[in-house]
């Protein structure tokens, strides 16, 4: 009942904060792309967020990493996936040109930063950095082309708005809307992260299984809700720079952010599997973007059975 019950809260949470911050951003006269590429781009990473650094201030690190190897794991098979085979999806130049190489540098700098086993305090800043560093270059980048403002800034927003956010008039209930979405969100995670370990110890599981499974997929709910209403409304390109940007801030801010609270310690040799897959997985879908620019219903397919054999794989270890 905590797990379902966080799951909802972080659910309603991320909406409502991205909706309410989104609006008063608008209302307050903040660029369209500022509000693309930061409100609504940290608003839908924010239960990853949250039940990173929750897992890290319980001392349960190994939920921690799963949630990022995982959510990164689920974003590219599950949800890009499904959403293929439902439309086949669009890839935009500029995202190929610019976020599709970040995407890969950042899924590599995981396994990096656990070649000693651990992930220290230091790395975890040096993540923030990079991801504060990766925000701020994308709003410069983006002002110098209008075809990126336009891309970047619409389909963000049309993104926040798909995904049905209650939209409140007056500049007031925009930031309650906020604050209310904001405070869901912390007691969601709370919820969830003690639901979660208290199932790994009741059912005898590892809360690295955990983690890369049912923690993954509940803060994935928002990237997911998103993109298959978009898919079925006929713009399943929605989805694919919400995965792609999504992937990326789970690998920068959402560990940085966790082993900034606490050093996650993690055994190369005991995620060596998780890692594997999440690489191979973002490299794979890299060259599709790159080389056909259409993510079609046969790639979909294939990416969600790649998600299936790796769920099939964990419950068989």
């Amino acid at each position: 009942m905590l797990l379902l019950g966080g799951g909802v809260l972080l659910y309603f949470g991320a909406e409502w904060l991205v909706g309410g911050a989104s609006g008063l951003a608008r209302s307050l006269g903040v660029p369209q792309l500022l509000i693309g590429l930061t409100v609504v781009a940290y608003g839908t990473s924010a239960p990853e967020v949250v039940v990173g650094v929750k897992a890290s201030l319980a001392g349960a690190g190994g939920i921690a990493l799963g949630n990022v190897i995982g959510s990164n794991i689920a974003n590219l098979g599950l949800i890009l996936g499904v959403t293929a085979l439902v439309k086949p999806a669009r890839v935009d130049g500029a995202l190929i040109r610019r976020e599709v190489p970040v995407l890969v540098l950042a899924t590599l700098a995981v396994p990096l930063v656990l070649l000693d086993g651990r992930v220290t305090r230091l790395e975890g800043a040096v993540l923030l950095l990079f991801a504060a560093g990766y925000s701020v270059w994308m709003v410069v980048s983006s002002r110098r082309s209008m075809a990126g403002v336009s891309r970047d800034a619409g389909q963000m927003e049309k993104a926040a708005d798909l995904a049905g956010a209650p939209s409140p008039r007056g500049k007031g209930r925009l930031a309650l809307t906020a604050l209310a979405g904001l405070g869901l969100l912390v007691l969601g995670g709370s919820l969830f992260v003690d639901g979660a370990s208290g199932l790994a110890r009741g059912l005898g599981i590892s809360e690295r299984i955990i983690g890369l499974t049912i923690v993954a997929v509940g803060t994935s709910l928002p990237e997911l809700a998103t993109s298959l209403i978009a898919a079925w409304r006929g713009h399943s390109d929605i989805s694919v720079g919400n995965v792609v940007g999504s992937n990326i801030f789970n690998s920068l801010l959402c560990l940085g952010a966790a082993a900034l609270i606490a050093p996650i310690e993690a055994p190369l040799q005991s995620v060596r599997v998780d890692l594997a897959v999440m690489v191979v997985l973002t490299l794979l879908g890299a060259f599709v973007m790159r080389t056909s620019r259409v993510i079609g219903r046969v790639e979909g397919g294939l990416f969600v059975l790649a998600y299936a054999g790796f769920l099939l794989a964990l419950a068989l270890t």
